[in-house]
């Protein structure tokens, strides 16, 4: 029985989707105005993973994802590299697929992007206005009406009180509380991108985006809605308010928030600088060891990204892969159920990857006991292995191939080295060492190790 902790209710609920076998789910996208860096890797690794685990369990997903594609940091990056906006939107947006496919993100079903949008933005915003949930302040933007809303601050938990204590006065009529939001942006005249409006020229505010897409998606509800943590107010407090006073009918079941990604005990955060790009990770890591590492906090709690703890998530991924070196998986129904069962229970528990984690090194040293006296089991047991890794997208790869690291290389210069190994093995087994090991030397130079054994010369990427 799968229990998922729910922000709504500040409780782990029993999983029961409003229409039978079938879930609706939407997470908050990418703001496409740079690359892509650990913390959306941390909130898309995770949705990916639970994506996964529900179509296991058998039910038919629809996962939304959107992406903004009009930003007030995006029309300016844009500018900067001298590109229309579209052009540089639709290349971020490539570079953001190339990296989650690297990660072994899926695709959602659909990626709808805000622009795509603005016409039922539009009629929303309308309903809002006539309904006197949003008001047009001095500047003619369209500002959405806190007051209005008798269930704000209900899914984050805030305070009003406290929150409209720490915000900057009102000035000018702008709003009528400091915590109303913007859902309609008029431009000034230097603006160079905006869309006609009832209101003018202008843009839609960011909240506004989420309530539209989801509205249009999904057909009056969601069974779970997520994102990061750092999105849970305003922006996922806006938009629960925006959706109410829209369609009372629409009705989310789930609220579901990642933890925060946290380096030298801060909040990774662009204005620190200290933000890692996933790309620039990539080149140091193979992509299971940081989807690994991405998960071997449970969701829910803040991820402490260091070297160290990349390095401790390679070293157990290596374990598993060389637990299965040598192995020839045999489909079984007995070897190793009971420890099946408890992964399937840590999984069932708000998707508690850490604990699965756990599972799985248990099966791997039950192999590893077997492979010297009982090859037969211990095939079984890496069947067992494998077939639960994958459900959480690990252990993919040939055991050889992980832990050559091949990923790193590409055909030609695995072929290369592969082709000089066979000719020093020729001198060393017609014992001239000298050109062995002047053939060593160069092997090394194409940065790999060599690990010799009387039969085999096993080579890995020394990094």
């Amino acid at each position: 029985m799968l229990k998922i902790f729910n922000t709504l209710t500040g409780k782990k609920e029993k999983f029961k989707p409003i229409k039978s076998k079938k879930v609706n789910l939407y997470v908050c996208g990418i703001t496409v105005y740079d690359f892509c860096h650990i913390g959306h890797a941390r909130t898309f690794v995770v949705f990916d993973m639970i994506v996964r685990y529900l179509k296991f369990l058998g039910f038919q997903v629809k996962y939304v994802r959107n992406i903004t594609d009009v930003d007030d940091k995006i029309i300016t990056k844009s500018l900067e590299k001298n590109l229309d906006i579209k052009t540089f939107s639709e290349q971020m947006i490539h570079e953001m697929n190339q990296d989650f496919f690297r990660l072994g993100i899926d695709f959602p079903n659909q990626e709808p992007k805000v622009t795509e949008y603005i016409n039922y933005i539009i009629q929303i915003i309308k309903i809002l206005i006539k309904n006197k949930n949003a008001y047009i302040n001095s500047q003619g933007d369209v500002v959405f009406s806190i007051d209005s809303d008798m269930f704000y601050g209900s899914l984050s938990g805030q305070f009003l009180k406290k929150l409209i204590s720490g915000t900057r006065p009102i000035l000018n009529g702008i709003k009528k509380n400091p915590l109303d939001f913007v859902l309609w942006k008029r431009s000034q005249e230097k603006d160079k991108f905006f869309w006609e409006s009832p209101w003018g020229k202008g843009r839609p505010g960011w909240h506004i985006e989420c309530t539209a897409i989801t509205n249009f998606s999904f057909e009056n509800y969601i069974d779970i809605h997520g994102g990061g943590s750092d999105l849970l107010f305003p922006h996922h407090e806006n938009e629960a308010a925006q959706s109410r006073c829209f369609n009372n009918n629409f009705k989310i079941n789930f609220w579901m928030h990642s933890g925060m990604v946290i380096i030298n005990d801060q909040k990774m955060s662009k204005s620190l600088g200290n933000v890692y790009f996933l790309r620039d990770v990539l080149l140091r890591y193979q992509p299971e060891v940081l989807r690994y590492f991405l998960l071997s906090t449970h969701y829910r709690h803040p991820i402490y990204y260091s070297e160290k703890n990349l390095k401790a998530a390679e070293i157990s991924l290596r374990y598993l892969y060389n637990a299965l070196y040598n192995t020839n998986p045999i489909p079984n129904s007995t070897a190793g159920i009971d420890l099946e069962l408890l992964f399937y229970d840590a999984i069932n528990d708000d998707f508690n990857t850490p604990k699965a984690f756990v599972i799985l090194i248990k099966i791997a040293r039950k192999i590893n006991s077997f492979k010297s006296y009982d090859l037969y089991q211990s095939n079984l047991f890496a069947y067992r292995l494998k077939k639960l890794a994958i459900i959480l997208n690990f252990l993919l790869e040939k055991p050889e191939d992980f832990l050559q690291k091949k990923s790193f290389f590409s055909k030609e210069k695995i072929n290369e080295i592969e082709r000089l190994i066979e000719k020093r093995n020729i001198f060393r087994n017609l014992k001239l060492w000298k050109k062995a090991d002047q053939l060593r030397n160069e092997i090394m130079k194409l940065d790999v190790i060599l690990e010799d054994s009387i039969n085999k010369t096993f080579w890995k990427y020394k990094k």
